[in-house]
């Protein structure tokens, strides 16, 4: 596909939809070396003249826009609720956006970005982690059980999505979603987002259980191992 270069892309669109916007960066896997053939452009617009937020997926300049459009104030409350979350995905657009266009509000914003990733998310109570030790456990035991094949693949996608969020957020680090999950992983710890990987690819494989059994333990270990007898909600 013949496309232009995407920061004039991304120049084009702004000047082209949001002339009078005070401020517009363009972010994601183009502005970290990471596109493909398929990588949109993710471009955060700051418009005053708009009352809300908004995102719109549009196609223009030969490329797929993603487009995030905020007022000077509603990126905050998307601050907050990513945060709370703890998938800081405008956080970290913005913190890693290249400045497309500028009228002095664009330090401000990117300074407020950074020192919430920088922050990380909340401490998970004890409360928490002993709910998601018991929905482990459950995952894991129907996963153990299990001698349906298809059934085994939806259970170990369920358990990959669990064990990553209890491993990032015990140690109050980021989490994400779908591609995300693994590049959190890694940015935590490298060694451990391997074995996490060949574990259930070993299983995806072969079929064989007993790394990803055996890593769950091991994560679930210092917290006081699988979780069944006497756990209650709502009592």
């Amino acid at each position: 596909m013949n496309r232009i270069h995407p920061y004039k892309a991304a120049e084009l669109f702004i000047l082209n939809h949001f002339p009078n916007c005070q401020g517009a960066l363009l972010a994601g896997s183009v502005i970290r070396g990471q596109a493909t053939e398929t990588s949109d452009l993710d471009i955060v617009i700051f418009d005053s003249e708009y009352q809300s937020a908004y995102r719109e997926s549009v196609i223009d300049f030969g490329w797929n826009i993603e487009v995030f459009v905020h007022n000077l104030t509603s990126y905050k409350e998307f601050f907050k609720s990513d945060c709370e979350r703890a998938r800081p995905s405008l956080p970290k657009m913005v913190s890693e956006g290249i400045v497309l266009k500028d009228c002095g509000i664009m330090e401000h914003i990117k300074h407020e970005a950074r020192d919430l990733l920088e922050k990380g998310p909340e401490e998970w109570s004890a409360d928490t982690i002993k709910i998601k030790r018991y929905f482990i456990t459950d995952a894991l035991d129907d996963f153990i059980g299990c001698t349906n094949r298809a059934e085994e693949i939806f259970i170990a996608n369920t358990l990959t999505e669990l064990v990553s969020e209890f491993v990032l957020r015990t140690h109050r680090q980021w989490i994400g979603a779908s591609k995300w999950m693994i590049r959190s992983l890694r940015n935590f710890d490298e060694k451990f987002a391997d074995q996490f990987v060949e574990a259930f690819d070993t299983f995806y494989k072969t079929g064989d259980k007993n790394k990803v059994i055996n890593m769950v333990d091991e994560i679930l270990r210092p917290y006081g191992g699988r979780l069944f007898q006497g756990f209650s909600l709502g009592k």
